[in-house]
């Protein structure tokens, strides 16, 4: 309970941070209101709205600090006490396969075997069985590259 209240706590800062860090001005803002950029016109005066954003905004910096830190204690204090097994979310009930067998080849197949040849661009030479006093067939030259 704790923790989701903290939770809430630190999603709200962040998005209050976020909004306050956009609402306030650049650093080349200054330099258009000397020449009549309208910063008297604004709801905290003249100076008031830099003072207010930077101010709420440094509060909610170190809240947020805190709040991170507060968080990261109390899980890392609570994350000792039960085992790791049970913080598997939706993983929880799950199992691991068993290795599936070899499945045993068909003797009635239609299709061939697999031969277990890599498959190359160049066709394997076939060896023919020697008679004795036999000598190896000639081969035929190869064609000069580029003719």
């Amino acid at each position: 309970m704790l923790l989701i209240v903290a939770n809430v706590l630190y999603v709200l800062t962040a998005v209050a941070m976020t909004v306050l860090i956009l609402l306030q001005r650049g650093a080349g803002a200054n330099a258009g209101s000397g020449f009549g950029g309208g910063a008297s016109a604004t709801v905290f005066g003249a100076r008031g709205s830099a003072n207010f954003l930077s101010r709420s905004t440094a509060v909610l910096a170190g809240l947020f600090f805190l709040l991170s830190l507060g968080m990261g204690m109390y899980v890392s204090r609570t994350a000792g006490d039960r085992p790791t097994s049970t913080d598997l979310g939706v993983m929880a009930g799950a199992t691991t396969p068993a290795k599936p067998e070899a499945p045993a080849p068909a003797a009635t197949s239609d299709v061939p075997a697999a031969s277990a040849a890599p498959a190359t661009d160049v066709p394997a030479a076939t060896a023919t069985p020697a008679v004795q006093g036999d000598k190896p067939a000639a081969q035929p030259p190869a064609p000069a590259p580029g003719k």
